[in-house]
């Protein structure tokens, strides 16, 4: 214990000096202000960059009675990727691994066996540049995997290789099971490779990697393969998102204002879907019912990449409208927790299926008090623990024939956990 007590008592003094020029109440006060007058629509940088999707309005419902209805699809398939995190070694490779998985509720064991496994290594010597190949299949035909090498970068390698990997395994996984699904897919975050989009604002380096280079291009083209078979089969596919980081509007308030009370769009949404009142001076938050807005339609940031003139050499079967993002959030108060629902535009035009997929959500997070069950079930067989993880460290070392590069922060804290 480094931290006597006088010491607590002194950071909670200069904490309390810190002075807020707008209460809470202003701050809600605001919040409606933007949500009566600013979307419909948000302009930004002279673009419309967020627009209602039907009516513009805010929904609440019981969290009890929602969690006893029926489901609207059944069954329901989930989806999600998990990786080591960037590992990088004293002979120059930097190395990621993922690995993919679908869950399905009711549960198939079968389908749950299969598993799809992306090795991306990074290396600027270029007597490894054949490294990679053909996928290769495993565990009597339930694994797929393949050894990818990621294009020489000077910049951002260990963000290469992990978005590769990520978006590699995910999206084929995806493909390779997409016919099981019947009803509802569900991915574990957005529908589209958001992190593999930024390269376009991230560094002219990696903009310009995303454009020419066949492997991000061919990861690319499997999302938008992946939407078109769903479109195909009308077989809706949502992205459940459960820490959205957007910042459209808040960019949008700061542009006009100089300043956003809010650090991004969800901490906006939770403050203005929170149902309460002021009780002796404190805010007293209502936690009996999920709040919601309607969908709105992003066209902003990487929402509009892959229906942009952005990303060359990335085709489309149907009009870009198809491909939109769309999105909604919703907001538990019983865990003060806002989430983001997003569909490709396809599938929420209809208002009648849109009202469905989100009564599904709202059933399943009503229920469990977080992620829809068939979320969580795809983020657990995804998941690779922290043992697992430094056991796949330990192998790639004897692989590479060579050592993690550690640094100080290894040494004090230790680079795995057993």
């Amino acid at each position: 214990m480094t931290l006597d007590p006088v010491h607590f008592k002194a950071i909670s003094r200069l904490a309390s000096g810190v002075s807020r020029s707008v209460d809470e109440s202003q701050h809600r006060e605001f919040g409606e202000t933007v949500w009566a007058e600013w979307l419909d629509p948000l302009v930004s940088d002279g673009r419309e960059v967020v627009e209602p999707l039907g009516e513009q309005r805010r929904y609440r419902v019981d969290a009890t009675d929602i969690a006893l209805e029926a489901d609207e699809y059944h069954p329901r398939h989930g989806l999600d990727s998990g990786t080591i995190n960037p590992t990088t070694f004293k002979n120059g490779l930097v190395a990621d691994v993922a690995h993919a998985a679908m869950s399905r509720v009711p549960s198939d064991l079968e389908l749950h066996r299969g598993r799809t496994n992306v090795v991306a290594v990074h290396s600027n010597d270029v007597t490894v540049g054949n490294v990679g190949g053909d996928w290769q299949v495993d565990d009597g035909g339930y694994v797929r995997q393949r050894l990818l090498h990621v294009p020489t970068t000077d910049h951002a390698k260990t963000a290469v290789v992990h978005e590769l990997a990520l978006y590699m395994a995910e999206a084929t996984h995806a493909t390779e099971n997409a016919d099981t699904v019947t009803d509802l897919l569900v991915m574990d975050g957005p529908i589209y490779p958001k992190g593999l989009l930024t390269w376009l604002q991230r560094d002219p380096e990696l903009a310009e990697l995303l454009a020419s280079d066949e492997r991000p291009r061919e990861v690319l083209q499997l999302y938008i393969d992946l939407v078109e078979r769903f479109i195909e089969r009308d077989i809706p596919m949502l992205g459940f998102v459960k820490n959205p980081a957007s910042r459209l509007i808040t960019r949008a308030i700061r542009e006009k204002e100089g300043n956003s009370p809010w650090l991004n769009d969800a901490a906006f949404f939770s403050q203005l879907l929170e149902q309460g009142e002021m009780d002796d001076g404190e805010w007293v938050r209502e936690t009996e019912e999920l709040t919601y807005t309607n969908w709105f339609i992003s066209r902003g940031s990487t929402d509009r990449a892959l229906v942009s003139p952005d990303v060359p050499g990335v085709e489309h079967a149907y009009d870009n409208e198809a491909y939109e993002v769309t999105f909604t959030m919703v907001y538990d108060p019983r865990t003060d927790t806002v989430y983001r629902v997003e569909a490709p535009r396809y599938f929420t035009d209809d208002a009648d299926r849109r009202d469905r997929l989100i009564r599904q959500i709202l059933k399943g997070v009503a229920s469990e008090q977080g992620p829809p069950a068939v979320v969580g079930k795809a983020d657990s067989l995804a998941k690779i623990s922290a043992r697992e993880t430094a056991a796949l460290r330990r192998a790639l070392e004897q692989a590479f024939d060579s050592e993690i590069d550690a640094d100080y922060n290894d040494d004090r804290w230790g680079p795995f956990v057993e």
